[in-house]
């Protein structure tokens, strides 16, 4: 089979790779309609974080179970799927708990930028689409999106607490905060509040359902959202870029008594103590639980009622990988779509 292979920084190939098989009776293997780039594949690309030696890259996947162990029940061959980029049981008290995202026997993918792919404790894993493959290919890419930046904006968004009554501010107009607006809307929050610099970015967030969008990073940001709010700061805030000033600027722009949801992966990230004793605010975040939430995802999908996949800018065969990486690297696409 093809699959991506990341060798150093700035250099991703498409090359030969051996067929994956079920290793454990609880594996299931799928045919990739659909796979993608993740904004986090831009840090080893980037040389922010180490890549101590040539690797398979992605985590985002929708497909077909074309094989399954003998001990998988809740999926069977010929099922179109939606997974989690956390592999997961779903019965520890973890995954019970809803936070299948650290499950007591899981991991993490990190081989879907390929045509096949292997998926470890596929019964609490995988989450089977009903009526099967759609035909729409807008469909496919809005499924593909709750794999990871949209079930990850609505892990960011609930943490926040959005909802009636709350207005939301979102840091980060990546696809993974583009997709916390989203959520934010869709939970009902009567106020979202999105931050961006660039109109692309921008235009996709109000289509979405941002009421505002601030140009202005920072403590002028927060000032911002501050004079939005009659001086208080927003109810909820989703901080999704994972830097130092976005994550000061996310505490900056929260009112005390409010929740701060955290879902950029943190590079570099030191909070003061004594900042974070006097804001006062409720904190949750981290990688999000994605199973949690991909049963409801999946039914809003198919029923029209979002359409996450517009985050996708870009759709680039897979054997164009690298010009895909470079897009995203340079801004020119959100995020890209990658067909097998």
């Amino acid at each position: 089979m093809r699959a991506v292979v990341m060798h150093e920084p700035g250099n991703v190939t498409v090359e030969d790779m051996p067929m994956p098989t079920i290793l454990e009776p609880t594996d299931a293997i799928i045919k990739l309609a659909a796979t993608c780039i993740c904004g986090s594949d831009l840090w080893p690309y980037r040389g922010i974080s180490p890549l101590e030696e040539a690797r398979p890259m992605g985590h985002e996947y929708v497909g077909t179970v074309v094989e399954v162990g003998d001990e998988v029940t809740s999926v069977k061959v010929g099922d179109f799927v939606v997974g989690s980029f956390c592999i997961s049981d779903n019965t520890c008290e973890i995954c019970e708990d809803g936070f299948q995202s650290r499950c007591a026997n899981g991991g993490f993918i990190g081989d879907t930028q390929a045509e096949y792919t292997r998926v470890a404790l596929a019964d609490g894993t995988l989450v089977v689409v009903p009526g099967g493959k759609p035909e729409d290919p807008e469909v496919i890419a809005s499924l593909l999106a709750a794999s990871d930046v949209l079930g990850t904006g609505w892990f960011g968004a609930v943490a926040a607490q959005a909802g009636p009554g709350k207005t939301i501010a979102v840091v980060g107009d990546g696809a993974v905060g583009l997709s916390a607006v989203l959520a934010a809307k869709a939970l009902g929050a009567e106020k979202v509040i999105a931050f961006s610099r660039h109109e692309d970015r921008a235009a996709l967030a109000r289509e979405f359902g941002a009421d505002v969008v601030i140009a202005e990073r920072g403590d002028e940001g927060a000032a911002k959202v501050k004079e939005l709010t009659g001086g208080y700061g927003a109810h909820g805030v989703v901080e999704a870029v994972g830097n130092q000033t976005s994550m000061m600027q996310a505490i900056a722009s929260c009112r005390p008594g409010g929740h701060l949801g955290y879902v950029g992966v943190a590079h570099g990230v030191s909070l003061p103590g004594d900042q974070l004793f006097f804001a006062e605010i409720n904190m949750l975040g981290g990688p999000a639980p994605v199973r949690r939430f991909l049963p409801d995802l999946i039914d809003r999908i198919l029923k029209r009622e979002i359409n996450p996949g517009k985050v996708f800018t870009l759709r680039l065969p897979l054997e164009e990988a690298a010009e895909a990486y470079k897009a995203m690297d340079e801004r020119r696409a959100i995020k890209v779509l990658l067909e097998p």
